[in-house]
């Protein structure tokens, strides 16, 4: 099926694309005698299970984001796809 519309090249939805192509767990590291081997955000020392505690304490991401300058939005959104992935698993 061929739809004619034209094709949108704006700046914001190009950036949305390339974003969206990028595996965003690439940014979530595990490093041998860093953080006990905890899963950390692009090697920082920030594991995954501190950015989900701060937001099950209701932190929201631009307080987050001020707080720890090294991180960007794109790795809290990684630390909870990476959670999400974790837990989605069957027990029995």
């Amino acid at each position: 099926m061929h739809i004619d519309r034209p094709i949108d090249f704006s700046p914001t939805l190009i950036h949305w694309r390339l974003a969206m192509s990028l595996d965003p767990l690439q940014r979530i590291t595990i490093e041998e005698g860093k953080c006990g081997g905890r899963p950390c955000s692009r090697g920082y020392r920030i594991r995954v299970t501190d950015i989900l505690e701060l937001l099950g304490a209701r932190a929201p991401f631009d307080e987050i984001l001020v707080e720890y300058t090294f991180l960007e939005r794109e790795d809290i959104l990684a630390a909870l796809q990476y959670s999400a992935r974790q837990a989605d698993h069957r027990f029995f």
